[in-house]
């Protein structure tokens, strides 16, 4: 089935955009970057998710994160549907603040596996599902996102990932259930309990468990 696997290096496409016809690593440079699908212009989930995501643009910009939306109808539908999200926002006659793909033959949407089987358009044809791809300075796919176009995303989440993500590619640290940023991390298993000492000065505790195993070590990163 196509689609893009963690670890990948994602393609570097070439589409037709609200600002022009972009060349995906071009449009990256050297910076983070995500991309989330949309079934279609005009619709209700879809436009509260991207009012959602132009209204905290600004986190995205702090952890140097590209922004890049795709949709399944022509640059022109785009271009309108962006004046009824922005006016969802209270910010009429503001311009969305990031570029949509149009994918309106769903050329990419085979190519990445973002279709959606059990949700058809009017005329019988597949719509996008929301898809959400995070990919690395180095190109490579860091985090892919699934759901189904009946389920709106959670853009909190969206933010608390990346936050994970630049975080353990910087250090060797893993983040636990429910990590937010200023919260304990977990050492990786791989490291040795000298090695972690030098790396962390602010020091490693380790919680007790009846197998005796010290795997679950913790520190402030």
């Amino acid at each position: 089935m196509p689609g893009v696997l963690l670890g990948d290096v994602f393609p570097n496409f070439e589409a037709e955009t609200t600002i022009g016809r972009i060349k995906f690593h071009d449009f990256l440079g050297d910076s983070w970057g995500i991309l989330f699908s949309h079934p279609r212009d005009f619709t209700p989930v879809c436009t509260t998710e991207l009012a959602c995501a132009a209204g905290i643009t600004g986190e995205f910009k702090k952890r140097g994160v590209k922004m890049i939306a795709l949709s399944i109808d022509s640059v022109e539908d785009h271009t309108n549907w962006s004046k009824d999200v922005m006016a969802f926002n209270g910010e009429t006659g503001t311009p969305l603040p990031f570029p949509i793909i149009a994918d309106d033959k769903r050329v990419l949407s085979v190519q990445l596996g973002m279709l959606d089987p059990d949700e058809i358009d009017k005329d019988g044809m597949p719509l996008t599902a929301r898809c959400v791809f995070v990919i690395g300075p180095d190109k490579k796919l860091k985090l892919s996102i699934l759901y189904p176009a009946t389920t709106g995303r959670n853009f909190d989440e969206l933010l608390r990932v990346i936050d994970s993500l630049q975080l353990t590619a910087q250090k060797k640290v893993a983040t636990p259930v429910n990590w937010k940023p200023g919260d304990k991390v977990m050492v990786i298993p791989s490291l040795s309990e000298a090695e972690a000492t030098a790396l962390f000065p602010n020091g490693v505790t380790c919680k007790e468990l009846p197998s005796g195993k010290k795997y679950l070590r913790y520190t402030q990163p």
